[in-house]
């Protein structure tokens, strides 16, 4: 069975992060009723806005914390959270769409508590998946690309033993293990750096695990992992 681990290198940087993992075993991620969706999407798109009360989009906390991260490590200019990303389409009027199932539900609890959520594929993992600081050797094809886009020396990156999987911590994800209408076991993640938000980050973490498991089914289980506890065996 496959661990997530996290390494001695990503806690002498980030030594009061937490990250929550929901993992989920046999659900059916196949498309049933997009409306549902659309509309799940739409009502945490206007409770993202309460995460944009300053009128200087960088100056919102949920987003200059992790403008604040992302300078401890090397990271590929113009990379930026993910959740700063989804807030900077929500500013702009813009919706986010429907892609599937577990990709809309974790971007509506992104967008509700205003943390990076992110997910993979727990049947495309080669060995365990680490977050950890890249060699820079690290094989890694971004979603919507076919070239190969190594991390930096240094950068923060999940990965397996094939390559990267999700680089500069939580900002591009990688072709190969995404999730897809076929996905059967997921991995999800939920990442906090900001400790006043703990209560928070543990509201997200149940409010993920009750929609995938009400909406499809299988068998879920959150673990959140911190310094003191470093690593977690994934079913799958």
């Amino acid at each position: 069975m496959p661990r997530f681990i996290i390494e001695d290198d990503f806690w002498s940087l980030f030594p009061h992060a937490k990250i929550g993992t929901v993992i989920c075993q046999g659900i059916d991620n196949s498309i049933r009723d997009v409306e549902i969706y659309e509309k799940l999407l739409q009502e945490a798109e206007k409770e993202a806005h309460k995460f944009l009360s300053l009128e200087e989009f960088s100056s919102n906390p949920v987003i200059s914390v992790w403008r604040e991260a992302f300078q401890k490590f090397k990271t590929k200019k113009g990379a930026r959270c993910s959740i700063e990303a989804l807030l900077k389409r929500v500013k702009n009027g813009n919706h986010i769409g429907t892609i599937n199932p577990l990709v809309d539900i974790y971007n509506s609890i992104s967008l509700r508590y205003g943390l990076p959520c992110g997910g993979e594929d727990i049947d495309t993992f080669v060995g365990d998946i680490r977050l950890t600081q890249a060699n820079g050797n690290e094989p890694f094809i971004p979603l919507g690309n076919d070239e190969n886009a190594s991390p930096y020396e240094g950068e923060i990156v999940y990965k397996d033993d094939d390559g990267a999987i999700c680089r500069c911590w939580n900002w591009r994800e990688a072709l190969r293990t995404m999730l897809t209408e076929n996905t059967k076991n997921a991995f999800l993640c939920i990442e906090l750096i900001d400790e006043t938000r703990s209560d928070e980050f543990h509201m997200a973490l149940k409010a993920l695990s009750d929609l995938v498991s009400h909406n499809l089914g299988g068998i879920v289980k959150i673990e959140v992992l911190d310094i003191n506890n470093r690593e977690i065996t994934i079913f799958g």
